[in-house]
């Protein structure tokens, strides 16, 4: 893992993120985790994380290139709120698939079954286990331990018979989920109804029913009186090798050769084959022939 992870901690931190961010996280209860995102004065997202509530300690972990510019963010709005943050040297790693409640897995754990989801729960050997939303006959699982003890934690789940697949298993598992990852599948023009990151606690990442944070109004106003003018999508990509996918940003054309959007992450899902996201024109018929470069591609239907 090179995700960020940032600790926070003082009497005031689940109020003071709360005046700062999308969420509703003023009371988040003890062992739930959640998205979250930091938002622009014109409501565009600047940045995104998992927000983690655990044992006094509001946990966020990011992209590793947001963890230093998010932190120093954080800090400068601090002022006289009963706040502190630092690094936490946490290593954050995920686990994929519908047998992780085997007892082998669990006894590596130390648990006696998987947490519900959107709920974390302390590891017995420090750090903790969460568990996000996933789809149906699926499990994922992340667990945040100590960096210094990574190896450990492999070879013991290793043992246990977890197998390591890389990070491309895990894109290729994201993708099809059409859940889009900061900087990759957004650009500096994305809101957060264009991605999907709308809805309360274990469910998005913007909470409607709260106000009063930067960037507020454009997701009222986006809400209330119509629809953003960008769509994430999935794209079936025809044919091209894992040395062909198109790379993040890619320009997606129409068979005129005019620009309605750009890729983000493309992968090849073991099932689906060549995807990939990407954002385009909302008023573009989910029928219409597309190309990334010499590609042609499709949307989605579903």
């Amino acid at each position: 893992s090179h995700r960020s992870v940032i600790a926070l901690t003082g009497a005031e931190r689940r109020s003071w993120l709360h005046s700062l961010s999308s969420q509703h996280v003023a009371d988040q209860p003890d062992g739930s985790c959640t998205q979250n995102l930091s938002l622009d004065g014109q409501g565009r997202v600047e940045d995104h994380w998992v927000q983690t509530e655990l044992g006094g300690v509001t946990y966020l972990d990011t992209e590793p290139w947001r963890g230093e510019p998010l932190l120093v963010y954080l800090r400068k709005m601090v002022f006289w709120a009963d706040v502190q943050l630092e690094e936490a040297d946490l290593a954050v790693l995920s686990l994929l698939g519908p047998q992780l409640a085997d007892p082998g897995v669990l006894a590596v754990l130390g648990l006696a079954g998987l947490p519900a989801e959107s709920t974390a729960v302390a590891l017995p050997r420090g750090g903790f286990a969460r568990r996000l939303p996933s789809a149906p006959a699926q499990v994922e699982l992340d667990v945040l331990v100590p960096r210094a003890d990574v190896a450990d934690w492999l070879a013991r789940l290793n043992a246990a018979g977890v197998r390591r697949a890389g990070v491309w298993t895990y894109e290729a598992y994201r993708v099809a989920a059409r859940r889009p990852r900061l900087g990759v599948d957004t650009d500096e023009r994305t809101i957060p109804h264009e991605v999907g990151w709308i809805g309360p606690p274990g469910e998005g990442a913007v909470h409607l029913d709260k106000g009063c944070y930067r960037g507020q109004e454009t997701v009222a106003r986006v809400h209330n009186l119509g629809k953003p003018p960008r769509m994430l999508v999935l794209l079936h990509l025809d044919g091209v090798t894992t040395d062909e996918l198109p790379a993040a940003g890619s320009p997606v054309t129409t068979a005129d050769g005019r620009t309605v959007g750009f890729v983000g992450t493309a992968t090849h899902h073991y099932e689906l084959g060549p995807v990939a996201l990407a954002v385009l024109k909302r008023s573009l018929p989910d029928d219409t022939q597309l190309r990334v470069g010499p590609t042609a591609a499709a949307i989605d239907p579903d």
